[in-house]
């Protein structure tokens, strides 16, 4: 499980071959133990085999405003005309580092980001 866990933070995070520089050991054993000793490993991946199995189907449009924030080194970057076909895409961000594990690698640049997607969404009154 350690291995796995490390191999992903590795390949999947802005670290440039060394984990260490972005994970703390506590961190990253805490989350393999986590895992380890809840045998819940398998809900982290449930998402990707049902998309891989076709179990899941497409969403044929969401109108609630939407922000996406891709970071560069993450497992995907898709291209906002591909996002603007689905989604009702207001905000559309690229940051300038991060990766798959976004919240832990780089907290302030994606909590900033909410925030000013947040900001800027229409207001409901009281009453």
């Amino acid at each position: 499980m350690l291995s796995w866990i490390l191999e992903k933070h590795r390949s999947w995070s802005d670290c440039g071959g060394d984990v260490s520089s972005r994970f703390s050991d506590d961190y990253l054993l805490t989350l393999a133990s986590a895992y380890w000793f809840t045998n819940s490993i398998g809900t982290s991946f449930r998402p990707y085999y049902e998309h891989a199995a076709g179990l899941t189907s497409r969403i044929a449009r969401v109108e609630v405003p939407t922000a996406v924030t891709l970071f560069p080194h993450d497992l995907a970057s898709p291209p906002r005309s591909w996002i603007e076909r689905t989604y009702n895409l207001v905000r559309y961000t690229r940051m300038p580092r991060g990766g798959h594990f976004a919240p832990h690698e780089e907290p302030a640049l994606l909590a900033d980001d909410i925030a000013a997607f947040a900001g800027a969404l229409p207001h409901a009154s009281p009453g």
